[in-house]
């Protein structure tokens, strides 16, 4: 059984109480996770190696890059969607997440490591669950995580020995409170028969101006760090980004929200009125206001609010891997979905952009960084087509 999956509507007190108790932690999502050497010691600004860097949270740190899809199976490789089976009931969630599984999750598919050839190494300093504080450098209010230092700190010894010419930034997202809104939905779909979007929206609004001036602090933070290490605000860019939806619109759900299998199935328990409000409405306040804040800025912004549109959990135009149909990029779904009995990995994948989802967000970011680095981009996929192809239109 997976999570939500097959739960019959008088078992529900009892695996409501595991949702409780879990707070369906989903954070948003890593020291630094590199791809292609840690670059030569005392190199400067234009010298050495050159860098892409990752900073925020789980959506760029690689969160649910363990998986291919979803699917029902819950043995073996799971119908070939866990890249963290090893053999038989053997699993092995390093295998995609390193050292850091179970915590930042900075899996090897994250957007840096899947950007294609950007910049010599690849550092990933996000980390799944992190807020704006935790980019802030220790002597500004940062706040160390996870055992880690905060990343504007870690940033300063990247840019020392490297040559870093882009930064992409995700943040924002956990200050919101990203998790307690999954969570809280969920919740009035499973028990209360209620809708959350209008309490959710009250809560969103009263914290957003104070979320947006923190997300705006940290790319102060950035320049700050960038400065002292003798870099011109020019000899680099900072890539802002916003958040995609994992859920899809009511009518573009594959399954209704008159019976369980929206929750037992599908894994997005979401009343249609509550995902139409997340996909047209919570997801692009945030994108627009954070396209605001990267104009404030002077960076660039990459909107990814219809990164994923089609490729969500339980979207028409997607499938469930099974037997029968294999998991692929251009047919399976491009986002986690909730697993709340944490039979297939942990919990705070789920809502995430999974491994073909992380593909795509690669390229998008390889897309935004061939445009100025004063641009404001949208990244949209091609139906039915791979990462590949990922394609630019003007932010709206």
């Amino acid at each position: 059984m997976i999570g939500f999956r097959n739960v019959s509507k008088d078992r529900v007190p009892r695996r409501v109480r595991r949702l409780a108790c879990a707070a369906v932690t989903v954070p948003l999502a890593a020291g630094a996770l590199l791809a292609g050497g840690a670059g030569t010691a005392g190199a400067a600004p234009g010298t050495g190696p050159t860098a892409v860097v990752a900073m925020g949270d789980s959506y760029i740190s690689g969160e649910a890059g363990r998986w291919k899809g979803n699917s029902l199976t819950n043995t073996g490789s799971r119908n070939g969607t866990d890249r963290g089976w090893v053999s038989g009931s053997t699993y092995d969630p390093a295998r995609v997440y390193g050292t850091t599984a179970g915590g930042c999750h900075r899996s090897d598919s994250a957007e840096v490591r899947s950007a294609g050839a950007i910049a010599d190494v690849a550092v990933n300093l996000a980390c799944s669950g992190a807020v704006s504080q935790n980019v802030f450098r220790a002597s500004n209010g940062g706040v160390p995580y996870k055992g880690e230092a905060p990343q504007a700190d870690q940033l300063a010894a990247v840019a020392a020995s490297n040559n870093v010419k882009v930064i992409a930034l995700s943040i924002g997202g956990n200050d919101l409170g990203f998790a307690d809104i999954i969570k809280d939905c969920a919740l009035d779909f499973v028990i209360w028969n209620s809708y959350c979007y209008d309490d959710q929206q009250y809560g969103v609004d009263q914290k957003i101006d104070a979320v947006m001036a923190d997300v705006g602090k940290s790319v102060d933070e950035i320049r700050a760090v960038m400065r002292a290490a003798g870099y011109t605000d020019s000899s680099y860019r900072i890539v802002l980004q916003s958040y995609p939806s994992p859920i899809p619109r009511g009518a573009e759900n594959r399954y209704t929200q008159s019976d369980w299998s929206r929750l037992n199935t599908g894994g997005c328990p979401f009343w249609n009125r509550d995902s139409d409000w997340a996909r047209d409405s919570l997801v692009p306040q945030i994108a627009n206001r954070i396209k605001g804040v990267a104009a404030a800025k002077g960076v660039q912004f990459l909107d990814l609010r219809d990164m994923l549109q089609g490729r969500e959990v339980c979207a028409k135009a997607s499938k469930l891997v099974s037997s029968t149909v294999p998991a692929s990029a251009r047919t399976s779904e491009w986002a986690r979905w909730i697993d709340n009995n944490e039979s297939q990995g942990l919990i705070q994948e789920s809502m995430h952009p999974n491994y073909y989802g992380q593909l795509a967000a690669g390229r998008c970011l390889a897309l935004a960084v061939a445009q100025p680095a004063s641009s404001a981009t949208s990244c949209k996929n091609t139906a039915g087509g791979d990462h590949t192809g990922m394609f630019l239109t003007a932010a709206p």
